[in-house]
This record gives C-alpha cells, sequence and structure tokens, in this order.
C-alpha cells in the first residue's frame, strides 16, 4: 500500500459513519490525479487524490458548484481536505460514453450531450473564470511544435515552415477570438461523460474551465480525439447545437455557414494541441496509452486543412512531413 493511499484510509476513516469501508481504484487520468471508489454501507464514494504540490483542489470544487447550479450532472463535494489533496465526491458511475456510442445509441446520447452543452453555456456562471485568450491558445499550439513535431518525431524545420505554422497559428488564434465568449468546459468529450438513466450525460473531468469560444466544447464532442463519426453527420449535430444556441441567444447574428467555419477551425486549434499533449504524456510523464490517439487527431486536421487556403501550408507540412512519420511508427 502507498503512503497516499494509506493517508486517505485515515482519512476516510475520520469522514466516513461506518464500521469499514472498501476502496479499489476507479481510474486515473492524464493529469497526476488519482480516483478511488469507496464501498460502504451498501453505497459508493469516489475519492480525487490530487497531490497539493501538482495539483490544486480548489478550482474542481468552485466549478463543480457552478455547474449543479446551472443543473448540469456534475459530482458534488461532500468532504475535503485541501491540504492533503483529497476530495469526496458522489459517485456518477463508470459507464463511459466511449463504451456505449454505437449507431443505435449515438443519436440519443449525443443529443443529451449537446442538450446538456447549451445549459453550461446558457446558464453556468462565468465570473471570474480565466479568460481562453490569445496566450493561452497559442501557448496550446506551439505543444505540437514543441512536442510532436520537434521531441517525439525528431523533425527539424526549416525557417519558411516555420513561419507557416506561426502564420496558421496566429489565423486559428484570430478565429476563435472573433466567436461568442461561454462558459469552455474544455474536454468534453467521450472520457469524460458518463450515461447516466437521470440528468444525462454525469459530466468529469471540468476544473479547467475557462470564458473562451462558444465551439470549442462541441468539436471536443464531435470531433472526439477517441472515437469519430462521418463528417456529413458530425456537420448536422453541429447546425443541431447552432439552431438551438440561437433560440437561446448564446450566438446572435451569425449564419450557419460563418458558424460552420468557426467549428472547423476551433477543431484544428484543438486538435494540434491535443497531439502536443498526447506526446508530451509520454515523454514528461511516461503514459504512453495516448500514443496511438495521435493519427485520429492529426487525420481531423487534414480533412479540415485542405478546405482553407490559409491552412495550406499547415496541411503541406502534415501530409509530406508528419503524417507519414506517424505512420512509420505505427503506434499500437
Amino acid at each position: 500500500m502507498t503512503e497516499r493511499l494509506k493517508r486517505i484510509e485515515q482519512w476516510l476513516r475520520q469522514l466516513i459513519d461506518a464500521p469499514s469501508f472498501e476502496i479499489r481504484p476507479a481510474s486515473n487520468d492524464a493529469s497526476f490525479r488519482r480516483y478511488w471508489r469507496v464501498s460502504y454501507n451498501g453505497a459508493t464514494r469516489i475519492v480525487m487524490d490530487a497531490p497539493p504540490d501538482k495539483e490544486d483542489c480548489r478550482p474542481f470544487i468552485d466549478i463543480s458548484n457552478r455547474l449543479l447550479a446551472a443543473g448540469v450532472n456534475v459530482p458534488q463535494v461532500l468532504g475535503e481536505d485541501l491540504e492533503q489533496g483529497f476530495l469526496l465526491l458522489t459517485d456518477l458511475g463508470n459507464h463511459l460514453y466511449l463504451h456505449r456510442l454505437n449507431e443505435d445509441s449515438v443519436e440519443g446520447l449525443y443529443g443529451d450531450a449537446i442538450e446538456r452543452l447549451i445549459a453550461m453555456q446558457a446558464d453556468a456562471d462565468t465570473t471570474g473564470l480565466p479568460p481562453y485568450d490569445r496566450r493561452l491558445l497559442m501557448q496550446e499550439m506551439e505543444l505540437f511544435r514543441v512536442w510532436l513535431v520537434g521531441r517525439e518525431l525528431g523533425l527539424d524545420l526549416g525557417a519558411q515552415q516555420q513561419t507557416a505554422l506561426d502564420q496558421a497559428f496566429d489565423f486559428l488564434a484570430e478565429s476563435a477570438l472573433s466567436q461568442p465568449r461561454v462558459f469552455v468546459h474544455r474536454d468534453y468529450h467521450s472520457r469524460n461523460l458518463l450515461v447516466r438513466e437521470k440528468n444525462n450525460p454525469g459530466v468529469l473531468d471540468f476544473q479547467d474551465a475557462v470564458f473562451g469560444p462558444v465551439s470549442y466544447d462541441l468539436v471536443s464532442l464531435l470531433r472526439d480525439c477517441y472515437i469519430r463519426w462521418p463528417p456529413a453527420r458530425v456537420h448536422r449535430w453541429a447546425l443541431s447545437f447552432y439552431e438551438e444556441a440561437r433560440v437561446q441567444k448564446i450566438i446572435r447574428g451569425v449564419d450557419k455557414d460563418q458558424f460552420l467555419r468557426w467549428f472547423d477551425l476551433m477543431g484544428v486549434q484543438r486538435h494540434l494541441k491535443a497531439s502536443g499533449i498526447f506526446a508530451r504524456l509520454w515523454h514528461r510523464d511516461g503514459k504512453a496509452g495516448y500514443l496511438k490517439d495521435i493519427s485520429k487527431t492529426l487525420g481531423y486536421i487534414v480533412e479540415v486543412s485542405q478546405g482553407y487556403p490559409e491552412l495550406a501550408e499547415l496541411h503541406r507540412i502534415l501530409v509530406e512531413l508528419v503524417v507519414p512519420k506517424i505512420e512509420h511508427k505505427n503506434y499500437v
């Protein structure tokens, strides 16, 4: 038993009114957090273990309260020890969207997820949230250049190619900054959504929420790094969101073509970031499991960039240099 787990058990004995309890791993995530499922008195709870020298529990508590107030089904904080980095949470189960999505279920599950996303954007308090500003957008895209292109693939881009990346990043940031700003979850996808019988979906991993572009969470959901759907279907779902967002006054005075352009370009920004994060998780944190998701993630960028002249050089770099290297790696 690790020292952290011993401390969790000691903390739970003070917190839980039960003669005994069982604790077992629930899940890990891409950060330094770990999750444990605790069973006692016929019920289950979740312990979030967030080492305070690496993670801060306070944003999780803050955003959980904001989303609960907006009617979103997120874990409720039942107990906390910020000094040690422990939270006791309600348990929303373990039925991830990723494992339940199929041709029979997808319309209903995505319909619920889009409806809940609208509720977040319409009703969640955004007061004091960090802005999804140019600095953050550019910082995220640099992860692609530094960790994937440089560290993982060992590509030494020339001055002209570096300039092309700079110009593409600028273009994508400007598109993001031109959008209406709303509550942004930042990781609203199939590994952070749980299938629930009532108030579906359960929503996880929201502690990094910001105030930013209206299309960001939608593209996270519909152009998911872990599961792919036909482009025509994705656009249909995106337009269903657009129509409801207009009804709710989240989007005003914007036609569907402009919205789909925002959606496309936001996806390129996000997937540049995600591909860099997947490489960083391996090189910095020793987590190899995300390497296999890089190919699908880059596939979205290749698909979208060929339709935008402003991204022609980015497209060329991908298809001539980056994708062949990824294919040669043959991640499994």
